[in-house]
């Protein structure tokens, strides 16, 4: 189990790299054409102003992190089905 929590762990920094130096990018970059502003994906809000407070949300870094998940989740469950991990406890027939 530790093996598996090490390589883990280490899938889940080099996708986080992946997706922020390539994949967020390029949506950002693809964004910034159909939005006409922005640089980055982080840079993407909806701010609300109603007086002294107004209200940021960050659009782009819910988006970010949320590519960030199902690319590490894709990763991983690839990996365990490709060397079909998941069936290492079942007895053979």
């Amino acid at each position: 189990m530790a093996i598996g929590l090490a390589i883990g762990t280490q899938v889940t920094i080099v996708v986080s790299q992946i997706v922020d130096n390539f994949i967020n990018p390029l949506v950002g970059f693809l964004l910034s054409f159909i939005l006409k502003s922005g640089s980055s994906l982080q840079d993407y809000t909806w701010t609300i102003s109603t007086g002294a407070h107004p209200l940021a949300i960050g659009w782009g870094a819910i988006l970010s992190s949320l590519i960030k998940f199902a690319a590490v989740a894709a990763v991983i469950y690839y990996v365990v089905k490709g060397l079909r991990l998941d069936k290492l406890d079942k007895a053979k027939k």
